[in-house]
């Protein structure tokens, strides 16, 4: 998302009444009285009605907004800086994320990333994973265009062994190909794929790159050596930057929602979208609008926003200022709670399920302060035998408080992980502490320094894998293992 997604509202409004918006450097004063032009709605939903209407459609379409954006900007702008590759085509990353990727918040630098986004119109794709050494962790996680993680290929979810697997659209209906170990269906025809592989060290990178050069795509055409279908038709999408969501929010839902098919559980909402037309056969144009229906459609987006910050906040259980709890999943998962949805992808959109990884998230320190390294440093300590409980591996990594994107540092860390601990210090009773500020803290203590900004900070643990028997982390929020408190560091 944009640099400022964090906090994406609540300094671009300065709300006075529905009837006006404070001036802000990108959004200039309305006002709500009669305008001319207002005649062109005098059949449609009331001012109450479309302020209604339009904040139930930014917490709806918020995750749908985000991953229109992002498929832009890394397969069809090819100029967006961000770019990836074309549809249906692998993209493996022999590097981890740095402070200058700024198209996803809170990226992971663990593990190198392999890219794909499904164009699944015409057929559906054959996904095939190499063989893997059982002490090499990978995911390969399926994210539909209404951000549901519609299912997992890895170490967790289907072992180690060299696979075929068959993805689809929502309209596909065939019988399995000979072959193919499992079928996963996308709610969307066009659908993200996100590989992860995990990097020991980063002499590691040539193993990573062979586990990457392992992973293929074909169309089931292809696959079953049979002739291809006909191309499906050039795609003619509204241009959008994960920088341009704020000011665009629902000319971009309109578009995206051209690519996301009404279901039962949608269709009275998409129905309600469509009366201030939004949605497929609709023409949206905010700047079209009445001067005084702008005003209460940006009003709308401050308050679900709002809504949506809450439950960040607070509907997570705080475990010593630790935001833990299950946020992302499949379409059973949310069952309609759209709320929850878009807050999962505030708060780090592409996230995977629980049993895959758990993200225990911190802007707090252990007395609810907070975390701010212009003002203190922190110190983050494991008592003996109390290291993240995983099967895979765990990490903690370190994000500026505004952007929630990794921070340039004198020594390129982004993260401390367990693979790092063979080089780290351990206490005398055999803890772990991290220091965690902006100043280097001297050479004894240099490696284990998470580098901080000099401001606020947003960290966030990444259990992969976690264990499910005691201690564990899950059931998230529940669980017999704790995630320690960050403590001010008075030496």
């Amino acid at each position: 998302m944009n640099k400022v997604y964090s906090s994406l509202f609540s300094s671009l409004f300065c709300l006075v009444s529905i009837s006006s918006i404070g001036r802000s450097d990108e959004v200039q004063p309305v006002s709500a009285a009669p305008q001319a032009g207002d005649a062109e709605v005098a059949d449609g939903p009331s001012l109450a009605e479309t302020k209604a209407i339009a904040e139930e459609a930014y917490i709806y379409g918020l995750p749908i907004v985000m991953n229109y954006a992002v498929m832009h900007e890394f397969c069809i702008d090819k100029n967006s800086g961000q770019y990836k590759g074309p549809f249906n085509k692998i993209s493996n990353e022999t590097r981890v994320f740095t402070y200058k990727d700024t198209a996803v918040v809170t990226p992971n630098s663990d593990t190198p990333y392999s890219m794909l986004w499904f164009d699944l119109r015409s057929e559906p794709m054959v996904l095939s994973v190499p063989a893997v050494p059982k002490d090499r962790y990978y995911s390969v996680q399926l994210i539909d265009g209404n951000a549901y993680n519609y299912g997992y290929i890895g170490s967790r979810a289907t072992g180690y062994e060299a696979g075929d697997y068959l993805v689809v659209g929502p309209d596909w209906d065939g019988e399995t190909p000979n072959g193919i170990k499992q079928i996963f269906r996308s709610t969307t025809p066009f659908a993200l794929t996100i590989f992860r592989t995990q990097l020991f060290a980063p002499q590691d990178m040539p193993e990573v790159a062979k586990v990457q050069s392992g992973y293929k795509v074909k169309p089931l055409s292809a696959y079953q050596k049979q002739p291809a279908p006909a191309a499906p038709p050039e795609l003619d999408l509204l241009p959008a930057t994960t920088k341009g969501i704020k000011q665009n929010f629902f000319d971009y839902l309109d578009a995206a929602l051209q690519l996301v098919p009404e279901t039962t559980e949608t269709k009275e909402l998409r129905g309600r979208l469509a009366r201030i037309g939004i949605g497929p056969g609709k023409s949206f144009h905010f700047k079209q609008l009445p001067l005084a229906h702008q005003a209460a459609m940006l009003l709308a987006m401050k308050q679900g926003d709002e809504k949506v910050d809450r439950l960040l906040n607070e509907g997570m259980k705080d475990i010593q200022g630790w935001k833990v709890g299950a946020v992302f999943g499949d379409a059973a998962f949310y069952n309609g709670n759209w709320l929850l949805r878009a807050a999962a992808a505030k708060g780090g959109i592409y996230g995977n399920d629980a049993v895959e990884a758990m993200y225990p998230m911190s802007r707090t320190d252990i007395n609810g302060k907070t975390l701010d390294c212009s003002k203190h440093d922190y110190t983050l300590t494991f008592a003996p035998g109390q290291l993240p409980p995983v099967n895979a591996f765990w990490s903690v990594t370190m994000y500026d408080g505004k952007t929630q994107f990794l921070i340039k540092n004198p020594i390129d860390r982004y993260l401390i992980n367990s693979p790092m601990l063979p080089s780290m210090k351990t206490n005398s009773d055999g803890g772990l502490t991290i220091y965690i500020q902006k100043d280097n803290p001297g050479p004894d203590r240099e490696s284990n320094w998470l580098p901080a900004p000099n401001g606020p900070i947003y960290l966030v643990m990444r259990l992969y894998w976690p264990k499910e028997d005691a201690p564990s982390v899950l059931p998230a929020g529940h669980g017999t293992w704790s995630p320690p408190g960050l403590i001010i560091n008075s030496q």
